[in-house]
């Protein structure tokens, strides 16, 4: 991703100055840290995916159903990201990245199956097509004057109610309900991904001043672990509208 570029937070202040540059290192750390996260993703779902011997560990060959490992995998980065939460203060930055790539690997394997359910040039696109959505959404959230902070508990009351849906939907197996959470989920995870962005960049400034290495390592790696799942999430509901079935 290309170097981030900012606004001078300071008017011919050398502590201005000082903050626009360690801003700008921030956010392409934070971007940076998520691309390779998406990197480690994509390389294992591909590996895991395309071969009908991994991906027979973990599900049917030919319903594509889960088995016990299945649900497992399925359900382990739920965990570990509010493991990672409760986990963060009393890690060091490197150990948050380690675990960070960590999460990316285990993602890989529960998304997995998409490439045995769906045509590889309908994944590409769909990729292409929540790359731009992401980048446009992103630049809108770091650039506008709007305060969006608001829109928090919101959001995070849509995501638990997101969850419980696609829970239940497990069992229910409706087509009818898995539509509605997916126009939802691309609703949600949009605004996520402004709401997200802006709160990156508004806590560096808040934090700015103190210069805490430390903080800011785990601040990236947090605001990276964010956008990623802001990301995944927009991309896996885009692939239920565009993706085409094997």
């Amino acid at each position: 991703m290309a170097e981030f570029q900012t606004a001078r937070t300071g008017v011919g202040t050398a502590a201005g100055a000082a903050i626009d540059e360690g801003l700008r290192a921030h956010m392409n750390k934070v971007y940076g840290t998520m691309s390779v996260g998406l990197l480690v993703t994509a390389a294992v779902a591909w590996a895991v995916g395309t071969s009908p011997a991994l991906l027979a560990i973990f599900r049917d060959p030919v319903t594509l159903s889960p088995n016990i490992l299945g649900w497992i995998v399925m359900f382990a980065p739920l965990i570990m990201v509010f493991a990672f939460g409760a986990m963060i203060n009393r890690l060091s930055a490197a150990g948050a990245q380690t675990f960070f790539y960590a999460f990316a690997a285990v993602m890989g394997l529960s998304i997995a199956w998409i490439f045995a359910a769906f045509t590889g040039l309908s994944i590409a696109q769909t990729f292409l097509i929540t790359s731009i959505s992401f980048a446009g959404l992103s630049l809108w959230g770091y650039t506008t004057k709007k305060d969006i902070s608001g829109w928090g508990s919101f959001l995070i009351m849509g995501v638990i109610g997101l969850i419980v849906a696609m829970v239940v939907n497990l069992f229910l197996q409706s087509p009818a309900i898995m539509f509605a959470v997916s126009i939802i989920g691309v609703l949600i995870f949009a605004a996520l991904t402004a709401y997200d962005t802006q709160k990156i960049k508004n806590d560096y400034i808040q934090h700015a001043h103190a210069m805490d290495e430390e903080w800011l390592g785990k601040s990236a790696i947090m605001g990276a672990l964010n956008l990623y799942l802001d990301f995944i999430n927009l991309f896996m509901f885009l692939l239920q509208f565009l993706g085409n079935r094997e």
